[in-house]
């Protein structure tokens, strides 16, 4: 017999699956006979909210939409290193306190789990630590342990004797995967599953994997960087935007109640392309810093970079500048990075990239004490974002004087002002209708 690595069809690597092929009497199946309920109109099913459990880790709750829900599957991703384990030993210390827990390790000794619980100073007599592969041998522990939570890490390394591939293989990953969930919403334990990423920052393994569980979860971070971020990509039970920051320590993992201010950290003065801007994730409000560098290209096509946010939507304000601020980008480098590696996705920020590349250009700084927030439309114009009185109020809690946002911003802030803040307590308020405006703010 001959293997196959690389599928003749396709061309690719690593798709063919191996499944063991059995002679079984007509109308057998390997999967247990359903014993859900019946059929039910929809009008006469009775809806109840979920219950939670939270885990003790504000910032995991957070990303988690307000906890963990119980029966639910929760994927965690990351690099290498990255703090995974550290982030789910930490989370499930607290979650200990509620109930017992299962730890089940594949690819570290009890001895090595041990090491960094005493390290991290979380051990936990209601943490009951298990050593083990086989998913068959995993469930029949957990029957006996009866957890409130389970994490399994990671799931390259079990198998189910159902197949006989070999561990981390696409048909046993998927078929643990598909058998957890099942255990998972018949038991009511939330189990967490901790999955390894390929080289282009995707989970290993098969496509299905994040679609049966119920919540995807990233943990990433510059390893130049000290901290981390959890954000969801996948979340049956609350908001994908939700981002978690932490910070990694000696003693661990260590939640931060201010990411604004971390991110601010080193905020350069009066250097130009430095410009900070209002960004929401989830809700919260985030203040991150925005740098452009524009430079003159000396070979035949410029060059177009950008790290945190859309390269399409740089390019398309890079146009915008050009015909309708009359700034001549053409043969200009242009370079735009988010200071802290974190990804901006939302429109709100186009005003902040915009006035980084023209500070840059015209070598024109952005006072520093100034917050920018705003989606830039084609034909020039400074559009409203979503939820304005909460950026600018965070831009006021961190002693910002000057907010310059969207001109129907303005206009609708006292309706969005929380109550018990009055509009005279925040920075100045710079209402603007189109990108030549804003760049007369330029000193």
């Amino acid at each position: 017999m001959k293997t196959l690595g690389r599928c003749p069809d396709c061309g690719q690597w690593g798709t063919l699956t191996e499944e063991r092929v059995e002679m079984r009497p007509e109308g057998y199946s390997r999967y247990a006979p359903g014993g859900g309920e019946p059929p039910v109109p929809l009008p006469k099913i009775v809806s109840s909210s979920e219950q939670r459990i939270k885990t003790g880790l504000t910032e995991l709750d957070r990303v988690l939409g307000g906890g963990v829900v119980v029966g639910s599957v929760v994927l965690i991703g990351g690099d290498p290193g990255i703090g995974k384990s550290t982030l789910i030993l930490q989370g499930f210390h607290e979650l200990s306190k509620r109930g017992k827990v299962l730890y089940v390790s594949g690819e570290e000794s009890l001895v090595q789990i041990k090491l960094r619980a005493d390290r991290l100073q979380k051990s936990s007599g209601d943490m009951i630590v298990l050593a083990e592969t086989q998913f068959e041998a995993i469930i029949e522990h957990a029957k006996k342990i009866a957890p409130i939570a389970m994490v399994v890490d990671s799931i390259q390394t079990v198998y189910t004797s159902a197949m006989e591939s070999a561990p981390g293989s696409i048909g046993q990953v998927r078929e643990v995967a598909a058998a957890l969930v099942r255990y998972a919403k018949q038991s009511g334990i939330a189990v967490f599953i901790i999955g390894h990423v390929t080289k282009e920052g995707a989970i290993a393994g098969p496509r299905v994997l994040e679609h049966v569980v119920d919540t995807v979860l990233y943990f990433e971070g510059d390893k130049g960087h000290s901290y981390r971020l959890l954000r969801a990509i996948k979340n049956r039970f609350g908001s994908t935007n939700e981002l978690g920051v932490f910070e990694m320590k000696g003693s661990g993992l260590v939640e931060v109640a201010d990411p604004s201010g971390l991110f601010l950290d080193e905020q350069p003065r009066g250097v130009s392309g430095s410009v900070v801007v209002a960004a929401l994730k989830g809700t919260r409000p985030i203040l991150v810093e925005l740098q452009a560098l524009v430079s003159r290209s000396y070979f035949g096509s410029a060059r177009r970079t950008a790290l945190g946010v859309d390269p399409n939507r740089v390019s398309l304000l890079l146009a915008i500048l050009e015909k309708r601020a009359g700034l001549h980008l053409s043969d200009q480098d242009v370079f735009v990075n988010v200071i802290s590696g974190i990804q901006i996705e939302e429109p709100a920020v186009d005003l902040g990239i915009l006035l980084a590349i023209a500070s840059s250009f015209l070598e024109k700084p952005l006072n520093p004490s100034s917050v920018v927030f705003g989606e830039v439309g084609l034909g020039g114009e400074v559009r409203r974002v979503q939820q304005a009185a909460l950026r600018v109020r965070e831009a006021a809690r961190l002693g910002f004087k000057r907010c310059l946002l969207p001109k129907r911003d303005e206009e609708g802030l006292k309706e969005e002002t929380p109550q018990g803040h009055t509009l005279e307590k925040w920075p100045e308020i710079i209402a603007l209708s189109h990108v030549k405006d804003a760049l007369g703010w330029l000193t």
